[in-house]
């Protein structure tokens, strides 16, 4: 499993509009062959950023079925016009200690 964290700044006064817009797009993405889900976080401290957090089997997953697709043209035509800056999108995988097994009550994203 891959998680994608995406940090998106929106203009301010259009957060509102980037949420509308993320509604819209939100079924584009998780409709997405290996997207296991999708879901957006407002930032405590500024209202204009958001974290996107989206599960994905794999990178390919990622790459073939949603980031070379129609699918990330909607997505980002929907939300060009919000944005303060260009998203900033990082990948990550869970870190086991060798031999442990994922604690689902402690571990975000155990299955």
């Amino acid at each position: 499993m891959v998680l994608e964290v995406t940090l998106i700044d929106v203009l301010p006064g259009r957060d509102g509009d980037f949420l509308e817009a993320y509604r819209l797009a939100r079924p584009t993405i998780a409709g997405a062959p290996g997207c296991r889900s999708v879901r957006v976080k407002r930032g405590v401290e500024g209202t204009t950023r958001f974290m996107l957090l989206v599960e994905w089997d794999s990178m390919e997953a990622q790459e073939h079925n949603f980031r070379r697709t129609e699918r990330f043209a909607q997505w980002r035509a929907l939300i060009a016009t919000t944005l303060a800056q260009p998203p900033l999108a990082e990948f990550f995988t869970d870190v086991v200690p060798a031999g442990a097994r994922p604690d689902p009550d402690h571990d975000f994203f155990a299955a």
